[in-house]
């Protein structure tokens, strides 16, 4: 049986006061329209960013299907030229390629140095940065990166979740965006932060027969629409044409509470780290016993984790 469906609430002219006093703390996705983004909108075609976006080289996910897979690394990483990404990402057929003519290109930008700097829109691309505005819905002291995604036709990412809430602004093109809730992780086969369910339109249910009680939230997002993704919630994107997005991250928990070594905003907060670390040795502690005894107290433990940490709020 099919998963429940429901459409992300679409909402237009929500101004800043609206946004942080009564639908942010509501803490679900949420596509917003007519938010003023600038000029970028219409300006950022193909041949605009290949002249002012410059030849800068950038680092790219090159895959020769359409349905990437981080789990498996069925991509490889090349670098371009941006102004060539660009010309190439929008292609369908490649005369020059690094794999196949129909290969997929997949740009996530990166800060300077991706060890230690933090991916900025207005630093890594200063000529593009007065065409695009940043909608000001969290505090200035919040911001964290503003990531540049340019993706193929067709291109599919992988299901996974980040740690940050985000912005999602789609300046150009149309995707289409699945997301599920924190709720259902358990429905979703996890690999760190990634699901290991690749086609969630068909998926093997005979392998992965839990996907089926996931919740699915989904819109279409086409130019000058913002999607809000709050921290946690499992999204899945698929590139229906060539197209620019922007992705704003900010820190909805005090600053402390994040990896001061996390880049990407995905890597999980201080204190989850930690648990999982004690509770990888509690599970060792446990393989001490029979079998028997290890199903039994291992259950004990599950019970007293769902009664202690569990939200007893209901979505």
């Amino acid at each position: 049986m099919a998963g429940q469906h429901f459409p992300v609430t679409r909402l237009e002219g929500v101004s800043r006061e609206q946004f942080m006093q009564h639908l942010y703390p509501q803490r679900k996705p949420l596509v917003l329209e007519g938010i003023d983004l600038g000029p970028c909108t219409s300006k950022w075609t193909v041949d605009y960013l290949s002249q002012v976006g410059g030849t800068k080289e950038v680092k790219i996910h090159v895959a020769a299907v359409a349905q990437m897979d981080f789990i498996s690394k069925n991509f490889v990483y090349r670098t371009l030229p941006f102004d060539q990404l660009v010309q190439r990402a929008a292609e369908e057929k490649h005369k020059e390629f690094f794999v196949s003519e129909d290969e997929k290109y997949y740009l996530r930008s990166l800060g300077e140095d991706p060890r230690k700097d933090v991916a900025d829109i207005r630093k890594q691309f200063p000529l593009l940065k007065g065409d695009i505005k940043f909608p000001e819905f969290f505090k200035e002291e919040q911001y964290f990166s503003s990531v540049f995604r340019i993706s193929s036709p067709g291109l599919q990412l992988w299901t996974h979740y980040d740690v940050m809430d985000n912005l999602l602004i789609q300046v150009t093109g149309k995707k289409r965006v699945v997301l599920f809730s924190p709720r259902d992780a358990q429905y979703l086969y996890l690999k760190g932060t990634k699901s290991e369910v690749l086609n969630i339109d068909n998926p093997d249910l005979a392998k992965y027969p839990l996907f089926s009680k996931a919740r699915r939230y989904e819109c279409s997002l086409e130019a000058g629409d913002v999607l809000f993704i709050p921290a946690l919630w499992f999204h899945n994107v698929i590139s229906e044409e060539f197209g620019v997005g922007v992705n704003i991250f900010w820190k909805h928990l005090p600053s402390e509470c994040y990896d001061k070594t996390d880049t990407y905003g995905n890597k999980d907060p201080t204190a989850a780290s930690r648990a999982a670390q004690i509770l990888d040795r509690a599970l060792k502690t446990l393989a001490e016993l029979p079998e028997e005894y290890r199903d039994f107290y291992a259950r004990r433990m599950v019970l007293h984790i769902q009664d202690k940490a569990y939200s007893k709020n209901s979505e």
